[in-house]
This record gives C-alpha cells, sequence and structure tokens, in this order.
C-alpha cells in the first residue's frame, strides 16, 4: 500500500468530511434520569471495603493488591462515594449475576478498565463465594466465568480502540480511522469501553511512530485531537454494529493520573478541597459521545477519582520502593465506587 506523507492540515480536512457527526440521541450524562452520580462527596462508611483482595480474591493482579505489597494505613479503604442529593444503591452480587444469567460483558480498553474489570470479579465472586468460576487468559482477552448463572466477565486489552499495525518501511502506525478488531466486540450483551491515558504519552514512552488517516501519514500531530479523530471512529462503529434493544454500550470515563509519579506519594486521605474544572480529554469524550445516535452511558469518573490521590498504589505495586505506580489503584477501593456506579446504571437502565 502507498502511503501519503501529509500535512496536518490535510488529515484532518480529510477526517471533518468522512466523519461528519450524526446527531441523535447521544449521551446519558444523568443517571437514572435524576440522579448525577459523577458530583459528590467521598465519606467514612464502617462497613467498607466489599473485600480483602488478598485472602478473599487471590486471581487479583499484584500491583493493585496494595496491603499484600506492604501499604501500612488502611483508612484508604473506607470511603464510600456518596453523590451529591441522590442515593448510591449498595452493590448486590447476587442480583448482578441474576440479571446477567446467560449474559456477556465485556471491558474493552486499556490497563484502567483492566483495575475495573478485576474490582467488579472480585466484588461478585465475594457475593456468591461457594459459585465455581473459571479464569481464563490469552494474550488480549481475560474471561471470569460463573458457571452457576453462565454469566462471563471479560476484559480485551485495547488501548486506543482503533487500530495499531506494524509497517516495515515506517514502524508502528497507529490508524486513526479504521477498526478492523470490533467483530471481538460483537455478540456481547454489555459493552464498557475505555481509551485515554496512552494518547497522553510522548517520546519514548509512546507506542506509536506514525498516525494515518486514510493514506495519510504524519509524523506527529496534537495528540488531543488525534484521539478526538479516533473518538469519533468508534463511536461511528458503535452507531453501525450495536442495537440498543439487545446490547448496552457504556463508556467508562477519565480517571485521574499524576503521570510525574510524585501527586500520590505519601497520600493517606482523600482531598475534599480539590477543585477541578475538566480536561480537554473530558470535554472531546463528551463532544463525540452528544452526536451519536445510540444512547451511551458514560461512567463519568473524573471528578470522584481526582479527590483521591490516596487510592493510587504509590509505591506499593510489589515492584519495589523506586517505583511509583500513580496511575493505577489499589484493591480494594476506588474502582469499586466505579462498580457501583455501573450496578446502579445497569439496574436503571
Amino acid at each position: 500500500m502507498a502511503f501519503r506523507l501529509g500535512s496536518l492540515a490535510q488529515i484532518l480536512l480529510l477526517w471533518v468530511l468522512q466523519s461528519l457527526p450524526n446527531k441523535g440521541q447521544g449521551i446519558l450524562f444523568r443517571e437514572n434520569g435524576e440522579c448525577d452520580f459523577s458530583q459528590g462527596d467521598w465519606v467514612i462508611d464502617a462497613s467498607y471495603p466489599h473485600y480483602d483482595a488478598s485472602t478473599q480474591c487471590p486471581f487479583i493482579g499484584q500491583g493493585f493488591d496494595c496491603l499484600r505489597n506492604g501499604r501500612p494505613d488502611k483508612e484508604y479503604l473506607k470511603y464510600r462515594w456518596k453523590p451529591s442529593g441522590c442515593g448510591l444503591p449498595r452493590f448486590n452480587g447476587e442480583e448482578f449475576l441474576e440479571r446477567y444469567r446467560g449474559k456477556k460483558i465485556l471491558f474493552v480498553g486499556d490497563s484502567i478498565s483492566n483495575n475495573m474489570w478485576q474490582s467488579l470479579t472480585c466484588m461478585l465472586h465475594v457475593a456468591v463465594p461457594k459459585s465455581d468460576y473459571t479464569l481464563s487468559s490469552s494474550k488480549q482477552l481475560s474471561t471470569f466465568y460463573f458457571q452457576e448463572y453462565g454469566a462471563s466477565i471479560m476484559f480485551l486489552k485495547n488501548g486506543f480502540l482503533v487500530d495499531v499495525v506494524r509497517d516495515e518501511q515506517y514502524g508502528k502506525i497507529l490508524k486513526l480511522d479504521s477498526i478492523s478488531t470490533g467483530d471481538q466486540w460483537k455478540g456481547v450483551d454489555v459493552l464498557i469501553f475505555n481509551s485515554f491515558h496512552w494518547w497522553t504519552h510522548t517520546g519514548n514512552s509512546q507506542a506509536w511512530d506514525f498516525f494515518q488517516v486514510g493514506d495519510n501519514l504524519i509524523k506527529d500531530m496534537d495528540h488531543m485531537e488525534a484521539y478526538k479523530i479516533a473518538l469519533t471512529t468508534w463511536a461511528n462503529w458503535v452507531d453501525s454494529n450495536t442495537d440498543p434493544s439487545v446490547t448496552q454500550v457504556l463508556y467508562q470515563g477519565i480517571s485521574a493520573s499524576y503521570a510525574d509519579g510524585n501527586g500520590c506519594l505519601g497520600q493517606t486521605e482523600p482531598d475534599p478541597g480539590s477543585t477541578y474544572t475538566g480536561s480537554r480529554g473530558e470535554e472531546i469524550v463528551k463532544s463525540v459521545m452528544s452526536n451519536m445516535k445510540t444512547p451511551v452511558y458514560l461512567l463519568d469518573i473524573s471528578t470522584l477519582t481526582q479527590q483521591r490521590k490516596d487510592g493510587h498504589p504509590s509505591i506499593y505495586t510489589g515492584r519495589g520502593t523506586s517505583f511509583v505506580d500513580c496511575s493505577h489503584w489499589c484493591l480494594a477501593g476506588v474502582p469499586d465506587s466505579w462498580n457501583e456506579i455501573l450496578y446502579a446504571a445497569l439496574i436503571g437502565f
């Protein structure tokens, strides 16, 4: 295939012509038609956490089990997210599994999706501890299967949602207008997508050498513009390939992270006084989703994660104290609240 090394302006013009928005029902911002679960406060709840990862969920990844990795403080486990002006229903894992008996739930995204998937599998397992399960993993797909319920909770690693291909001449090419792996998303009852953090990487940490739109290659462009093009490609795929009466589609919002590794070090309690005005990434997510004809539920977790610098693994990842993780989250911990919102969203659909 012949490539053209195009300018940023040419590529953006081509993309605009190819993907004019199809306005429709779009994003569901407000949960259950009344309560906005994205705004609220963290409050102490003596009944938390939902589980002990080390003793009840041995399948939790080492990097997420902060207590097993030596974290000495435990107060971070006792916080519950309380939305402003409404109540968030208590997670009921048995009811969840009954509702999705014989169904498939698929998380598609990066390691933050994995974080949420592992949280959900643990919350469900402790709800029905005597129910047999199997856990199978390949390079990309992991499946947690509850035999009694015939329910599959799956995670598919795909950090960009769009295609990344290798080319002998140009290296890794991030194809902003192409999704060739969408067949893996079909035939699923609940789809929970996520993509953001990989788009913020620069230099040696980025996972591509060139962007591509159509036949045009560009060495570099504004990463958020690239993200917007890719997310529009994803939105068009959802609109063309999902039936809302059959498949529930959700988008896991952008969780807070501190790439410099210093924002979470030594933090032991929430920061309710933090002011957060949103980010460009969130604006892009909401803008793209508002133009979709398929109703997609936004799990807007940005504000609640901004207040929880204490919830990251920090140096308690099992990789030594020289490695600081301020992107992922301890389990038990903050992702459990994401799944409480997920539960409320699903039972309210």
